[in-house]
């Protein structure tokens, strides 16, 4: 299928960091803490559940994000019935902050941050991004943290918090994330319509929200005439 072209060049193009960047191989240290308690045909409905979890601990007030990853993993845990070790959280952050960048990202990014403004905005503490980012190897115009704002993505004001930083609008932006929940469809509902879902096989992809799928960036580079 042909690649569509953007009819308006962005003043920005803005991403979700992990999992869409930077991977985010969670699944494994889950299972290094708990997989002998599941039953190996339950694993997948575990790990899924544990994605949901994560996803409900963040649409209350902001507080660090190793603390909600151990808040998310005691309850899918208490939920199962199994023991959630004390140091989970820890354990996922130390994760997260080792994790690079997906193959496919440093060239095409690179490549983009030579023709346009590139911004982060991250669910996850300045830490946490003061390490990942330099892996990228992209200049970044502006990164932006849930820290910073005071609220985790899929909150409106974590959003606003960007384009207060930016003295900015929807309309000035092209975003990229591969989570359609915690990014795609809260900023449609917010009015942002340059939306692109990088498929990386997280979130099901669901129509009516107006976002554009594409599986790589070289493919969004096409689109924006790179």
């Amino acid at each position: 299928m042909a690649i569509p072209s953007l009819q308006f060049r962005p003043k920005y193009v803005s991403f979700d960091c992990y999992g869409t960047l930077i991977e985010f191989p969670i699944t494994p240290i889950t299972y290094e803490l708990v997989g002998d308690q599941i039953p190996a045909e339950k694993w997948d409905q575990f790990v899924r559940e544990f994605r949901g979890y994560r996803y409900d601990q963040v649409r209350g007030e902001y507080y660090p994000y190793e603390q909600t990853l151990q808040d998310a993993f005691e309850r899918v845990c208490r939920k199962w019935g199994v023991k959630a070790v004390p140091d989970a959280g820890k354990r996922f952050a130390d994760g997260v902050r080792s994790w690079g960048p997906h193959a496919d990202v440093p060239e095409p990014l690179k490549k983009m941050g030579e023709h346009y403004k590139l911004v982060i905005l991250s669910n996850a503490d300045d830490s946490f991004l003061a390490e990942s980012v330099p892996r990228l190897g992209a200049d970044f115009h502006a990164v932006f943290t849930a820290e910073q704002a005071g609220y985790y993505k899929p909150r409106y004001a974590a959003f606003e918090y960007m384009l207060d930083q930016l003295d900015a609008s929807p309309e000035d932006f092209v975003h990229v994330s591969s989570h359609t929940r915690y990014d795609l469809m809260p900023m449609h509902d917010m009015g942002f319509r340059n939306l692109i879902l990088l498929d990386r096989g997280y979130d099901p992809v669901t129509h009516g929200y107006d976002y554009v799928t594409v599986k790589s960036l070289d493919d969004l580079n096409t689109m924006l005439g790179i």
